[in-house]
């Protein structure tokens, strides 16, 4: 499911879980994310997703965002999409890019509130020791994306 404000994805989720985020884009905003459109632009972030599922990997580098959060939450997500395909990173990593080294539990709470999956690859941070450790959208799914791009070699289950 997705919801996009002007030429930007502002949500986007799998099915099972729109409920809760649409819940969350409500208080945050004020407004219906039900209503908004989905973008369609000549980025076509619907096209570029069918793309990177069909094995266009790059196809959702650089599709516009609009996450609606904290000014932390917004460093995360920022430094989520700056983990490159085929790589991980632990929320300790992600935690130093974003220069505040001991903020390990907020960079994971913000990893799981990140309104646009798969796009702003939450699905890339992994656990200090390498395991999986969370994923909204489910272990195995996060271990599909992984395999998918062709990080999971360096995840230990």
């Amino acid at each position: 499911t997705s919801a996009g404000r002007e030429t930007r994805v502002a949500a986007l989720t799998f099915g099972e879980a729109w409920p809760r985020l649409h819940a969350q884009l409500v208080a945050r905003t004020g407004t219906d994310p039900s209503e908004w459109c989905p973008s369609r632009t000549a980025s076509d972030p619907v096209r570029r997703l069918r793309d990177y599922f069909a094995g266009d990997l790059a196809a959702l580098e650089d599709v516009p965002v609009e996450t609606v959060g904290t000014p932390f939450q917004h460093a995360v997500w920022q430094a989520l999409r700056g983990i490159p395909l085929g790589e991980t990173a632990s929320y300790a990593d992600v935690a130093r890019r974003i220069g505040r080294p001991r903020a390990v539990r907020a960079v994971g709470l913000a990893n799981g509130a990140n309104p646009v999956c798969v796009i702003v690859p939450c699905h890339r941070v992994i656990t200090s020791g390498g395991g999986l450790g969370g994923y909204g959208g489910g272990l195995d799914r996060k271990r599909w994306l992984l395999a998918h791009e062709g990080a999971l070699a360096d995840v230990a289950d």
